[in-house]
């Protein structure tokens, strides 16, 4: 069985609160439900932090089990070199999710320092692209 673990970043732990007309209505931990019940035959697991370093610290711990991450750096995307070492560090594939189609956002938004060291990178799709991010780690 597959290992993947879905990590999302700062101020995701707020979906379904925060800025609704970008990030939609739905909680993330439901949405999580629904993504197990749909890879069944995967064991997904969730992280959530809003502190860079422990994020580091969690791709850190899985990076060399798994055989897969899906990430939501949220704003870290945008300004950690840190969080794009740690995945170049690693042997486990990264995707990189976003909820929003961050090309169509503020000019900051469009350069990840986390997408050189990933598999993929999926964005603008709502939570959808945690799926899609899943998908492409068990094929």
């Amino acid at each position: 069985m597959k290992k993947i673990l879905v990590i999302n970043g700062p101020n995701l732990n707020l979906l379904g609160v925060r800025e609704k007309s970008i990030y939609g209505n739905q909680d993330f931990l439901s949405y999580f439900e629904e993504l197990k019940e749909r890879f069944s035959t995967v064991q997904l697991e969730y992280f959530q932090n809003n502190s860079e370093g422990i994020l580091i610290d969690k791709i850190h711990e899985v990076g060399f089990e798994y055989d897969g991450i899906v990430m939501n750096a949220g704003a870290y995307t945008h300004t950690s070199i840190a969080i794009g070492d740690a995945i170049a560090a690693i042997q486990t594939p990264v995707i990189e999710v976003h909820i929003s189609n961050v090309h169509q956002r503020e000019e900051f938004r469009h350069h990840s320092f986390l997408a050189k060291n990933c598999r993929g990178v999926i964005c603008g799709f709502g939570l959808d692209s945690y799926r899609l991010g899943i998908e492409a780690l068990i094929v």
